[in-house]
């Protein structure tokens, strides 16, 4: 399948205002989304747009309504709200597509698009490459004035997913007695999350990051930058905290001595727990290529599959979903959960793992940190033109390289899939060889790069 030329690892993204995110270039996106749904559909279309609290947003969502009602489409707009409540709400609003605006965990100046189909789960790259196909024909499949698209305006999307939000967290259960931190990345579940932890009877919430002025998501808060979070659980006495990013599909937490934990110990804890209690659909769980060798074998000693894919919750939910597995996520802090929530939900995912520290009945530092991840290092190398990957001097050094790990190592090197980086990835039990490794194939790729 040929490389798509808008759509990146993740839907469309890049910096407002500037080349794929200028208002004609989104209008025209929504065109040829438009175009795509409505072949697919025998009746009129409906799409649900919902957004993030980037100062862009308020460019990007009227030239995607633009877009969307002049190919017929009518539009349901829902205002600031998490990335996985587009997601849910496209379902039980029986639309036929659901756009988020959003760069995620990506600072203000970037915004983006992310596409759902009507089942509340993202595109297929057949389907991406099919509405590229639509972004040269500008006029292809526009309404005649009768036909236009109509725009409704919801202002109850937040209390309802609030409510989905709820009702996934244990019946019997509730969070009375602890206190907890909770960074919101000054984003988009900034009002959503602090609400769905003090109504399931958390003694304390403690906001941060829940005051957006278009320009401060993501900065220095969040999932992210957590040293805010770890700062404030230990002022406050928490039992805990949580970060979320911008759009609120990841999550990362920390423990009340302020030690961070990252997406692979809480996969840790759900795919362990879950297996213990019978939940599993099927015995393992999905990760990346990018978590840790530690996590591997913690699964594995358990006797669960650990299978691996490419970076992305969209290759994750894929796989889940071709094989059966209902938990899957990413180093991150994207978990996914495919019986609450057809995509990532940071907020989902937080009430879970507090239902695991509840059951266990010891304190977060003793639940969250299952295994000791082996060293793992990450360092980018930026470019320009050429990817340094096609060289064959590349190929061969990352052979070698993996060549002298055997089996007590990894080595990954890969293309950003948002920007000109190649990231370069090794861990193994050897802190000192992760280190030279990695630094020797930086220095190559730089030399190449230049």
């Amino acid at each position: 399948m040929a490389k798509k030329k808008f759509f990146g690892t993740d839907g469309v993204r890049g910096r407002a205002n500037i080349g794929k995110m200028t208002p004609q270039k989104v209008m025209r996106l929504g065109q040829a989304a438009g175009t795509y749904f409505r072949k697919t559909q025998p009746r009129r279309p409906s799409v649900v747009i919902g957004k993030d609290t980037r100062l862009s947003g308020y460019m990007i969502e009227p030239a995607l309504v633009a877009g969307f009602t002049s190919v017929g489409m009518d539009v349901k707009l829902t205002g600031p709200i998490p990335t996985s409540a587009v997601s849910l709400l496209t379902r039980t609003l029986r639309a036929d597509m659901g756009v988020m605006i959003t760069a995620s965990h990506n600072q203000f100046a970037d915004n983006g698009i992310k596409f759902f189909g009507p089942d509340g789960r993202k595109l297929s790259d057949e389907a991406e490459h099919e509405i590229e196909s639509f972004l040269a024909e500008d006029e292809r499949g526009l309404a005649e004035s009768e036909d236009l698209g109509r725009v409704v305006r919801y202002e109850d999307m937040q209390a309802r997913y609030i409510e989905i939000v709820k009702a996934s967290f244990p019946r019997r259960m509730r969070l009375s007695g602890l206190k907890i931190v909770i960074d919101c990345a000054n984003g988009a579940a900034y009002k959503t999350a602090p609400a769905a932890l003090w109504e399931l009877g958390a003694d304390e919430v403690i906001p941060i990051g829940v005051a957006p002025n278009g320009k401060n998501i993501n900065q220095d808060c969040g999932s992210t930058h957590t040293d805010l979070l770890a700062k404030t659980v230990v002022e406050q006495g928490a039992h805990l905290g949580i970060a979320l990013d911008g759009d609120a599909d990841r999550l990362i937490m920390c423990d009340e001595t302020g030690r961070i934990v990252d997406g692979d110990q809480l996969l840790a804890l759900i795919g362990s727990g879950w297996h213990v209690k019978g939940q599993l659909s099927r015995p393992g769980i999905v990760a990346t290529v990018m978590s840790n060798l530690g996590l591997e074998r913690f699964i594995q000693d358990r006797n669960l599959e650990f299978i691996r894919t490419d970076v992305g919750d969209r290759h994750v939910a894929a796989r889940m979903r071709a094989d059966g597995y209902n938990v899957g996520g990413e180093q991150s802090g994207h978990i996914l959960m495919t019986d609450f929530t057809p995509t990532g939900d940071g907020t989902v995912a937080a009430l879970q793992i507090l239902a695991e520290i509840i059951r266990s009945g010891k304190p977060a530092s003793e639940t969250l940190n299952l295994f000791e991840p082996v060293p793992q290092l990450l360092k980018n190398v930026r470019y320009s033109g050429q990817s340094p990957l096609e060289m064959k001097d590349v190929q061969a050094a990352i052979n070698d390289a993996q060549a002298m790990f055997g089996n007590s190592g990894r080595v990954l090197v890969r293309a950003s899939g948002t920007e000109p980086l190649i990231r370069v990835m090794a861990e193994g039990d050897d802190a000192g060889k992760v280190e030279t490794i990695t630094d020797d194939l930086v220095a190559l790729i730089a030399k190449l790069a230049a």
